[in-house]
């Protein structure tokens, strides 16, 4: 018989084991390359500069309607789809000139992106959106 062979101690191992650290630093790279283009992107406005502004008094806003159905009204009156682009004509020839857009709750919206398309055509740049006094109480009740 053999004699016993003598076995040493496993020693600690002194490396540090660096794939946790591998991980993360993957994980960090791909949510830099995941924001990075979000934080990049730039929605032209047009602010005013600092001489721009003159005090004047407030000229009443030009209200364009989308009702239910899809008929547009301009200022209370009804028009037609071919008439929208001449109003907006006059709304861009004067830069104080507001146009507040309301549209039905119940409206499609492949209309209210169809005559948003058109408002952006015409270069409107002074452009409210009016909402829904119903939807506006539900907000607040909603918040307290």
């Amino acid at each position: 018989m053999r004699a016993a062979a003598r076995y040493r101690q496993p020693e600690p191992l002194s490396a540090i084991n660096i794939t946790p650290m591998i991980d993360v630093m993957l994980v960090l790279i791909v949510m830099m390359i995941l924001t990075i283009p979000v934080m990049s992107h730039k929605v032209p406005i047009d602010l005013p500069g600092a001489g721009d502004f003159v005090p004047r008094a407030p000229d009443q806003p030009h209200r364009l309607a989308i009702a239910a159905s899809g008929a547009l009204s301009w200022d209370g009156r009804a028009i037609a789809d071919a008439q929208l682009p001449v109003l907006l004509e006059g709304v861009t020839r004067d830069p104080a000139a507001v146009l507040h857009m309301q549209t039905d709750p119940a409206a499609r919206y492949e209309r209210f992106d169809t005559v948003l398309a058109t408002v952006k055509r015409a270069n409107v740049t002074r452009l409210g959106f009016v909402g829904d006094a119903a939807h506006a109480d539900w907000d607040r009740s909603a918040t307290r």
